[in-house]
């Protein structure tokens, strides 16, 4: 790891400081900024994305995807976190810290909103942020591809449906068209792009020239992530500083709902003897949440200035440092994991 990369915890508080000061001083501007989407798709920050996924993307070979039939547990592991874990316990933990201990210290009439943004935030996986994570603890790229991309599927037809019945209502208005452009933006092109690029470098420089257009990449990724951050938390500079005890409090059950996830998926994977490089990726993707579209799903059904939008905002507050720190644990714990897995399998 790069010294760069090293101290990414830092250059994250110091982008998420940025952002916010400048969002705050320059409200127009990032007003304007935020217009530029289509189906409430930010175009800018797809752009960022773009950039900071498509150099782990260069790193798989759909060629070999078949061999992630070995990673099957790794799967189920992820699948079962994702869709029967995640989205019940942030109810659960929403309803007792935002709905019962933390009552007299929030606005009452935003309550339900904040737990209704709570909701949202864990209904849907992540899919796009999670290809960094993963790139930076070292998971293994096909593993990741085909996760993501089979949480994509299931989220098209069960992410009203999950919402609906954890909210208590017969039925809720969805964005799908912003669900089906981020799917597009941030899985379908980005892999037709990246595996053109891939083929077009192989044939003419082979494996070796790959390996050098990588690591050239490798700081553009983690300097798009930066500037990302940036413009998230300018969009919302000034609410982040109006309701400081309200975003203090509404990140508690989004912590704890993270390393809960994570912990659950890295545990299960080392009882089932899953390979590191599966189990660390399925303990970041069980953990992470698809915020552009919880951000988005807010917006459309409560309204830009409402609890929901942000509660939404303050869980890329709480993500980015915290699954960073999810990185450094698999990491560290490493020696500790293949030990037990080996035992394992």
């Amino acid at each position: 790891m790069s010294r760069f990369e090293r101290y990414l915890t830092v250059w994250v508080a110091l982008c998420i400081v940025a952002g916010v000061a400048l969002g705050w001083a320059f409200p127009q501007l990032f007003s304007l900024i935020a217009s530029a989407e289509v189906a409430q798709v930010n175009l800018p920050v797809a752009v960022l994305i773009w950039l900071m996924i498509i150099p782990m993307l260069l790193k798989i070979d759909l060629g070999a995807m078949g061999q992630v039939r070995r990673h099957m547990r790794g799967v189920g592991v992820t699948l079962f976190v994702n869709w029967a874990v995640k989205p019940f316990s942030m109810a659960l933990l929403a309803g007792v810290f935002i709905g019962w201990l933390f009552r007299p210290l929030l606005p009452g009439d935003q309550i339900d909103s904040y737990i209704a943004g709570l909701i949202l935030l864990a209904a849907a996986p992540c899919t796009a942020m999670v290809f960094v994570w993963s790139n930076l603890c070292e998971g293994e790229p096909n593993y990741t591809l085909s996760q993501v991309a089979l949480n994509d599927v299931i989220m098209v037809f069960a992410f009203a449906p999950l919402v609906g019945l954890l909210l208590g209502v017969a039925s809720i208005s969805v964005p799908w068209d912003t669900l089906t452009l981020s799917v597009v933006l941030y899985i379908v092109l980005p892999v037709i792009a990246a595996q053109l690029l891939r083929a077009v470098i192989l044939r003419r420089g082979g494996q070796a020239s790959l390996e050098r257009l990588q690591r050239a990449l490798g700081p553009v990724s983690l300097v798009a992530l930066l500037t990302t951050l940036v413009l998230l938390f300018g969009f919302q500079g000034e609410q982040i500083l109006a309701q400081p005890l309200v975003i203090a409090l509404l990140a508690v059950p989004i912590l704890i709902q993270v390393y809960l996830n994570a912990g659950l998926a890295y545990w299960l994977s080392k009882r089932l003897g899953v390979a590191w490089c599966v189990a660390a990726p399925a303990a970041l993707i069980g953990a992470s949440n698809f915020f552009e579209l919880a951000v988005a799903a807010a917006i459309s059904l409560y309204g830009l200035n409402s609890g929901a939008a942000l509660a939404t905002v303050v869980g890329v507050l709480v993500e980015v440092p915290v699954m960073l720190s999810v990185v450094a644990i698999v990491k560290r714990s490493r020696g500790w994991y293949e030990g037990g897995a080996a035992r394992a399998g």
